[in-house]
Parts: C-alpha cells; structure tokens; sequence
C-alpha cells in the first residue's frame, strides 16, 4: 500500500521545522514512496518475479547561497534529526554560490491539476503471467521466432515536496509497461527487435496477442538484411527513432548546456534552427500523458512551451539554478521535458515515402553518437531500403552520419503522431545525409 499524502506531508513539515530551528535561513523536501512490481518470461517460461518497496526523503539546507544536500531511506524521526543537523553543519562549510537559492514565490504552483495520472488498479501476479505468456505464445506462433523475452512491470507512486516558503504538494502517479524482445532466424540472418507498450492506466496498455504480434512480425521483416553502398542518401526515421532526435534536441536547450556553453544551439533564441514548417511544443497537462506533471521538481508550476515556432528556437528549458546564471526565470523544467513533440507534418506517409525515389527507413540505432557541443551526429543503423514509396529490403551494418545544424533545416514531418511516450515524433524524413555501408 502506498503511504498516503498525510504521512509525507507530516515527515516533510517536520523536517523544515528541524532545518529552521538549527539556523538553515531556507530549506527543501522531498519524501517519497514508490511500489514496482515486475514478471520476467523468456521462452514462454516464468523467469523472474520481483516486488520492491522504497521511502526515502531528500533534503536541501540553506545558509545565505550556501546549500548541501542529504538523503536517505529511514524515517525514523530520531534518524531525519541526525541527517539534518549534519546537513546543516556541512552547509556552513560549504563554499557560497550567488546562484543558489530556492525558486521566486510568485512562480511556484498555486493550484494541482487532476491530470488522471493515477490508476488505482492492481494486476495480481498471476495475470501478470497470464498476460506474458498469452503475449510469448503470440510472437513464438512463427517457427522463424527462436527466442523471446518479455516483461510486464506495475508502479505506483507518491510524493510530497516542501519548501521554507510555505509551499507543500504532491500527487500519485501509476504506470503498466509490457514489453516484448522476438529473435528470429532464417538461412541467412539472426535478428531481433520489440514491442513495447507503457501507460498511466492499466486499461490503456496494448493487449498481449497485438504486442506479440508486432514484435514478432517486425523481427521476421529484418531477416536476410542486405548491405549497400556509401553516398549520399534521404533517411527516413521510424517514429520510436525520431523521438530520439527530438530528445537529442531537448537536451542541447536544457539550461545546463546552455550555461555551461557545451550546446551548439548557445545564443540561437530566436534564430531559425528548423525548416519554417516545423513546431516543437512542450505540454505538462496532457491527461494521462506519460510525461505529465502539475509542477517541476522544485515545485514550480509547468505551462505550456511553444519551444520552436515555425522553426525559430524560441525558449529553453530552464531551472532555477541555471536560470539565475543566464538572467532568465524557471519556466517549470528542472528535470527536463514534459510531453514533448513535434506537431504533426502536412504530409501522409505514404507521402513521405515517395519523396525520394531512394532512401532508407531506420527502424534501430545503435551507439550514442551525438555530440551536442558541436551537432555532430553519427550512429549505427538498421533499416529497410525504400524506393519509389515500397520497402524493398531490409538493411545493416551501416552508418549513417551528419549535423543538427543542417538536419534540423531538412527535416520534413509526416501526419502520423501518436502519444506513446513522453517524448513524441511522427515519421521523420532528413533530405541528404551520409551513409557509411559496405
């Protein structure tokens, strides 16, 4: 059972009184709890079955912009004295940051949304195994299918976040994820690849037989890959791959990198970085969206940001810390993004797939090749070679290369958004890049 809003509340109001009284001028807390429970199949075979329950508190001191931080998961009031007075005495000796400090009153959350983000329904142990081994039998149904792996994981979860200006909230939130990794094999090839379905709400998720379908289905198209020559060609990316990109993005606009001068897109607000056809939004308020929240992890209320308008960058995601350093306020994304994602193309994909008479459509990356100090990305990539609109075969062991600095003006969006995740992207076609192959 999931310690209630009351239980928190009262470990966190006694903590900021504790701080108070020993001398912080300011103090934060967060105290949380957490229930995962997971079932592991492979082979159509129960593997492994789990259940964790974790509590735990942060706590941050203030002395002037003086600040240190401690942790730990006993609650024990006798134990959380100890810890915050050693929190308090390490401040004193810690060196001063003019930057350090809570966030301004007036920005914090006034009002918690209901944003559905809580299901309270519970998938005893046994139907967590009847739904794997439903889900295994669907994607072993072809003999090309020699192994698989899956896995279905419940969380349920709650917090409390207080501060010395009087702020204190929090929320439940739940998730239900089943994933499904297939290895198939022909005379030619062993591939693999997944499925992967992951909602706030148990009745959301993908049904078993359609999950092990799919994953069977896009395993056995990878078989007998071809390779094919170096040049220059159009990439198309498979939405699970272009969401990547877009992640790529959100990180060279965290105010960090910005601060740190270690992104290439330093000093672009307002600059056109995108072609004029393409809008990026950031959305806190999406209900039951997987990236949802009614305030950032300073308590911060998230709104809304139109990040890129019509391919001009037009605000980054800032903290508090960070904030201060480049003269901005927190606009509620100390921890990154929300719900991000492209807005939807004007092109179909069948649209998209004609553009080129050749090109190739990345299904898997490999490797993290993306440097954000200077844009360069280069990573490993199998796919399918498309010409004229039709896959005509599968592809690998190639590499595909280039640089946001070009791509992001290249770039050309199908209509075929869905929100599976928190970061979201429809099918993406990039005109030109560099492919490395045999």
């Amino acid at each position: 059972m999931i310690k209630d809003q009351e239980y928190l509340k009262s470990k966190a109001s006694y903590c900021l009184d504790l701080a108070k009284k020993f001398g912080a001028t300011d103090a934060s807390v967060t105290v949380g709890n957490s229930i995962s429970e997971s079932v592991n199949f492979r082979n159509k075979t129960l593997d492994e079955s789990n259940r964790s329950d974790s509590l735990g508190i942060s706590i941050e001191t203030y002395i002037g912009n003086k600040k240190s931080s401690i942790s730990s998961s006993n609650l024990l009031d006798e134990n959380l004295k100890i810890l915050i007075e050693k929190c308090y005495e390490t401040t004193k000796i810690t060196p001063e940051d003019e930057f350090n400090s809570l966030p301004d009153k007036d920005i914090l959350a006034k009002e918690i949304k209901n944003l559905n983000l809580y299901d309270n329904s519970h998938l005893e142990n046994d139907k967590k195994i009847d739904y794997l081994k439903e889900l295994e039998q669907t994607a072993s149904i072809d003999k090309k299918i020699i192994n698989t792996e899956s896995t279905f994981t419940e969380n349920k979860s709650n917090f409390i976040l207080a501060n010395s200006d009087g702020f204190c909230n929090g929320y439940k939130s739940s998730s239900f994820s089943a994933s499904c990794v297939a290895v198939a094999k022909d005379e030619n090839s062993m591939e693999r690849d997944y499925e992967f379905t992951s909602k706030c709400h148990l009745n959301d998720i993908i049904d078993p037989k359609n999950l092990g379908k799919t994953a069977s289905e896009q395993t056995i198209k990878k078989l007998s890959p071809k390779k094919i020559e170096s040049g220059k060609i159009s990439i198309i990316f498979d939405k699970r791959i272009a969401k990547g990109l877009l992640s790529s993005f959100a990180s060279a606009i965290s105010s960090s990198a910005i601060a740190r001068g270690t992104s290439f897109l330093k000093d672009k607000i307002d600059h056109q970085i995108f072609s004029d056809t393409i809008n990026i939004v950031d959305k806190p308020d999406i209900i039951k969206g997987m990236g949802s929240q009614c305030f950032d992890s300073e308590g911060v209320k998230s709104d809304s940001l139109k990040l890129v308008d019509f391919g001009f960058l037009k605000d980054y995601l800032v903290d508090t810390y960070n904030g201060k350093k480049l003269n901005l306020k927190s606009n509620g994304r100390s921890g990154g993004s929300t719900n991000l994602y492209f807005e939807n193309g004007n092109t179909n994909i069948e649209e998209l797939l004609r553009i080129d008479n050749r090109s190739l459509y990345i299904t898997e990356t490999i490797g993290h090749g993306t440097n954000l100090v200077t844009g360069d990305y280069s990573v490993g990539a199998t796919g399918f070679l498309v010409e004229n609109g039709e896959f005509k075969y599968p592809v690998n062991e190639i590499t595909i290369a280039g640089n946001f600095n070009e791509m992001f003006k290249n770039v050309t969006l199908a209509n075929d958004l869905e929100f599976r995740y928190s970061v979201n992207s429809p099918t993406m076609f990039i005109e030109g890049m560099t492919v490395a192959g045999k």
